[in-house]
């Protein structure tokens, strides 16, 4: 799969996003509106992948591909952006590796 923003998400933020008016916002600022695309592709891509392993399916995210190569192939009409790639299925695990080893909690985060 190909987790992807949509770089005119804000066209949608009437209906999305009733509460409040943030589409003139995003209309006027290419610079927020590309943060604010890519920080929530990654979040739902996120949320793909736990939903994925939570019905048993193993789950490969990727990134360091060539972007602008997928971009090119899938969204020619350069709406859409690759954010990262996802295999998705079942493995054979006879040809897979352990898990890596993970940073303790306290070496990565600090509760204040």
């Amino acid at each position: 799969m190909i987790v992807a923003h949509d770089t005119r998400f804000y066209e949608h933020l009437p209906t999305q996003f009733p509460a409040y008016d943030a589409k003139p916002f995003f209309e006027k600022s290419a610079e927020a509106a590309q943060a604010t695309a890519f920080r929530n592709s990654s979040l739902q891509g996120a949320y793909l992948i736990l939903a994925a392993r939570s019905l048993g399916l193993d789950v490969g995210p990727q990134s360091g591909f060539n972007a602008d190569l997928v971009d090119k192939a899938f969204f020619p009409d350069g709406r859409y952006r690759a954010n990262f790639l996802v295999n998705l299925g079942v493995a054979d695990h006879a040809g897979t590796f352990e898990r890596g080893p993970r940073l303790a909690f306290d070496d990565v985060a600090e509760i204040v």
